[in-house]
């Protein structure tokens, strides 16, 4: 563990001596809270959009759910094919010295590579997500709601994706070699 991350832990609710940043930003939120019309007045409580539930409880002591056992399927899956995958366009690489045959040579490889079991993963995810997470509706689109700015959907894997990741160059093959 990093010396700083321990030293940040341990200091947790231990009073440090006061910096003159400390002082700085103190000032500032003074200055701010002047002429604040809640200055000395209780703010508002913020309640919850939710109530902790049985239900939530339960699904709790289960472990991960399916969607997410799925999700970290999917990412070991590309994780395997991105190793074979990079391990086979550096072979090629060094089998041959012509940029051409090389160019066609990966490009059948990558035609016959077969995604399969990580596109039926993926496939399952797009349509089971939605209902398993408990997404909610964006009543604008009439679709679920986007996370973290991301549609949910995974684009299923094909020969343009290994020829985006590992172009069929052989010069770009020998130098990432």
């Amino acid at each position: 563990m990093d010396p700083r991350e321990v030293k940040e832990i341990m200091s947790q609710g231990a009073i440090r001596p006061e910096t003159s940043r400390d002082r700085e930003e103190r000032r500032i939120i003074e200055a701010d809270l002047e002429g604040s019309p809640i200055k000395g007045k209780p703010l508002r409580q913020r309640l919850r959009n939710f109530r902790p539930d049985a239900d939530s409880a339960v699904r709790a002591l289960g472990g991960p759910t399916i969607w997410m056992r799925r999700l970290r399927a999917i990412e070991d899956e590309l994780d395997r094919h991105e190793a074979q995958l990079s391990a086979a366009w550096r072979e090629l690489a060094t089998e041959t010295d012509d940029a051409a045959d090389f160019a066609q040579r990966w490009r059948e490889t990558a035609r016959l590579w077969s995604f399969a079991q990580v596109n039926e993963l993926i496939e399952r995810h797009n349509r089971n997500f939605p209902a398993e997470a408990r997404l909610p509706m964006d009543p604008r689109t009439r679709d679920f709601v986007q996370i973290n700015g991301r549609p949910y959907q995974r684009e299923p894997l094909d020969a343009a994706w290994i020829l985006r990741r590992w172009p069929p160059d052989l010069a770009s093959s020998r130098a990432g070699a």
